[in-house]
């Protein structure tokens, strides 16, 4: 991991692209989980674990995490109130604990996050790989977190790989102090300015409902989103959300092989997007899933500071 001095601020982030025309979804998103997923995913788990037992994958999976960075942006979020200038917010995504990452691997990696000193934790979903039960690798990590407006979470596609629901998976962070946001916003805020923190359920195991996240918003007041598939953008960006954080993607994991994986139809890779003013910053994320090793898409731990 690159532990040294955070890298310098960039200012303003370099937009990628920008966000391709498409009809805007109506209502939720995503209905129950087929027969042919459920299918996959235990197909996926089974060849996880094999990997995972691997002396090779474990090696392999340390390499790539040897080049983690932190890049730091500054971004302008209409509507926050002075007090608010300057909040750095840390974002996690994709860690798929349990997939040649353990519990002394997630600590040495929330050490270094606890390092940049952030007021806000941010984790994208993917938290966990294929079992419930490794979000127990995250205990010792996130006890070593002390942002002072907390620690928020959405679930990934791979925390409903049990198929049993995310319950024990949401009730196992939230004991660890991690409020985890499903179809659902929160008001943080400081020296007497504020502004919302919203998470939506993944677009392809649970169910989005972006209406029912935004209710308790007044309009012109800033939002923060958590999505952790990229391809919500458009019904984000369409609804007025100043920022929009995602992952999913892994940045392809191994790039010149990204367009083998069915991740987003809307070529949100990696990087910064806009549609209508409104940004989405995907994140590469920090683990690997199926093969533990990663080509042209370095582990991230994006870095933003509030404008």
């Amino acid at each position: 991991m690159e532990c040294g001095t955070s890298s310098p601020v960039v200012l303003p982030p370099v937009l990628k692209g920008s966000a391709r025309k498409a009809p805007r979804p109506v209502g939720p998103l995503a209905g129950p989980r087929k027969p042919w997923r459920r299918f996959l995913s235990r197909v996926v788990a089974g060849f996880d674990r094999t990997v995972n037992r691997l002396g090779l994958g474990r090696w392999l999976h340390k390499f790539s995490l040897g080049k983690l960075s932190f890049p730091s942006y500054k971004v302008p979020l209409p509507g926050c109130g002075p007090a608010l200038t300057g909040l750095k917010v840390a974002f996690l995504t994709d860690l798929h604990a349990g997939c040649s990452l353990g519990s002394s691997g997630l600590d040495r990696i929330f050490s270094e996050v606890e390092k940049r000193r952030p007021d806000l934790v941010l984790m994208g979903g993917d938290l966990t790989n294929t079992r419930v039960r490794e979000v127990l690798f995250l205990e010792r990590g996130i006890s070593r977190l002390s942002p002072a407006l907390g620690i928020y979470a959405v679930p990934g596609n791979h925390d409903y790989f049990e198929g049993k629901g995310i319950g024990r998976w949401r009730s196992l962070l939230e004991g660890m102090g991690v409020r985890v946001l499903v179809n659902e916003a929160v008001r943080v805020g400081r020296g007497g300015d504020s502004l919302w923190i919203a998470g939506v359920d993944d677009l392809t195991e649970g169910r989005p409902d972006l209406r029912i996240t935004l209710e308790p918003v007044r309009s012109g007041e800033p939002v923060i989103l958590l999505s952790h598939h990229p391809d919500f953008f458009f019904e984000a960006a369409a609804a007025g959300v100043d920022l929009t954080l995602s992952g999913h993607t892994h940045g392809g994991q191994i790039e010149p092989l990204r367009f083998m994986m069915g991740h987003t139809k809307f070529k949100y890779w990696e990087g910064w997007f806009e549609q209508e003013g409104r940004r989405l910053l995907v994140s590469r994320g920090v683990g690997c899933t199926l093969l533990p090793i990663r080509v042209g898409a370095p582990p991230e731990i994006p870095i933003l500071q509030v404008e």
